[in-house]
């Protein structure tokens, strides 16, 4: 079993290095605390256009001469913007850690950001925003996360079509200045290196980067409520949040495994009792869900509106039958099931960055697969019963798009 080595480097970057001598390869995963939750009053959007932006050229190089110069190295590589967070991930050999490193620099520290380049940029994000409307269950679980939150934790990711438009080269410039930079940074690297190696090569690339960043703000709640969008569709989405314990606390994989007991497959019980019992829908599913200091319990059904009704009844009897305890045989199946899935992800070096990177982001520490599992065996069907018991799904914010409003639904 091999163990991350993390250090926070003189700039404040969090460095994290899982040795896997037995690979020739590495995984990369780089975070950034740049997401829609701290985009500027009026801006938001704009670490969705920045992460974009970024990419039209870096150092020396215009937008053409950066991507042959990741490509001529091997370099498989990806970005994204999301709601907390920005992401960099990459996958290389082993002997171009420094090279790779140096092309990171580049983006970080000495971006282009060109203006001439903005407008392509924007038009994607506002294309991506606008796709909204043909994706019913992502619109209506967006609309569902600005009731649950009332702190920009609601925001979505993909910005807002009147702050996309007018954002200008300037203002973002400066937000880019303001936000990334090394305070909350973290760069986990899993592969053939040695964690000095790694570190000398960290400290040569990124030594001068410098900021102190832009914060986190604290998670706000609204009371818990019902809301309809109403849409002339063939389907009813459904979407019901329900609060949940955080990574941190102590039954936090009682709560994983109890959600896996509700829609952990085929003989789960959100599929049996929603689905091929009584034919309700044409997909449900839950799943554990949540932002930094923050956890929440999600559950989705798509349906017909004659069924929409029952449906809502349904999952919420389901979901709060859970207060009743589960059984010896489900508990078993379950953690058979997500102990596969850990060790499947622990075998992909770029999984393992992430989930290295996610843990230090929302923990401040990386939890070994050893850990997980351990964590894992030690619930018996008495303590996830006792702490169902005490710790029902209760009282969720609900959301439901269609053609009409549901009962109990404003």
């Amino acid at each position: 079993m091999a163990f991350s080595q993390v250090e926070v480097l003189p700039n404040g970057l969090r460095l994290a290095v899982e040795e896997r001598p037995w690979t020739p390869g590495v995984a990369l995963q780089l975070l950034l605390p740049v997401g829609a939750v701290n985009d500027p009053e009026g801006m938001e959007g704009a670490a969705s256009l920045l992460e974009g932006w970024l990419w039209k050229g870096a150092g020396s190089r215009d937008a053409r001469a950066l991507a042959d110069a990741f490509d001529e190295l091997g370099v498989r590589r990806g970005s994204s913007s999301a709601l907390e967070h920005t992401t960099f991930a990459a996958q290389f050999l082993a002997d171009k850690l420094e090279a790779v490193l140096s092309l990171f620099a580049d983006l970080l520290m000495r971006p282009h950001l060109p203006t001439e380049a903005l407008e392509a940029v924007r038009q994607i994000a506002l294309q991506e925003l606008a796709s909204l409307e043909d994706q019913p269950p992502k619109k209506m679980f967006s609309a569902l996360r600005r009731a649950v939150f009332a702190s920009n934790h609601g925001r979505n990711p993909s910005g807002n079509k009147a702050h996309l438009e007018t954002m200008t080269a300037e203002a973002l410039r400066e937000d880019f200045a303001r936000r990334y930079t090394p305070q909350g940074a973290i760069v986990a690297l899993v592969g053939g290196i040695s964690f000095e190696q790694a570190k000398e090569a960290m400290q040569n690339a990124l030594g001068d980067w410098s900021g102190s960043g832009a914060g986190y703000p604290p998670v706000e709640l609204t009371p818990p409520r019902a809301i309809h969008l109403e849409q002339d569709t063939a389907q009813v989405q459904i979407g019901l949040i329900y609060p949940d314990v955080t990574i941190d606390h102590p039954e936090f994989y009682s709560a994983r495994l109890a959600s896996q007991v509700l829609s952990g497959g085929s003989s789960s019980r959100l599929f049996t009792e929603v689905r091929e019992k009584r034919g309700l829908v044409y997909s449900v599913y839950a799943a554990p869900n949540g932002v930094k200091g923050y956890s929440y319990l999600t559950a989705y059904a798509g349906t017909t509106p004659e069924r929409a009704d029952e449906t809502l009844r349904v999952m919420q009897a389901e979901i709060a039958r859970l207060s009743e305890g589960v059984r010896e045989d489900e508990l078993i199946r379950t953690k058979i099931g997500l102990r596969a899935a850990l060790v499947m992800q622990d075998e992909s070096s770029r999984s393992r960055a992430a989930s290295i990177a996610r843990d230090l982001y929302m923990l401040g520490r990386v939890r070994t697969l050893d850990e997980i599992e351990a964590q894992i065996a030690a619930v018996d069907v008495e303590r996830i019963n006792r702490h169902l018991a005490s710790h029902p799904y209760q009282n969720p914010w609900i959301a439901t798009l269609g053609p009409r409003k549901l009962a109990g639904v404003e």
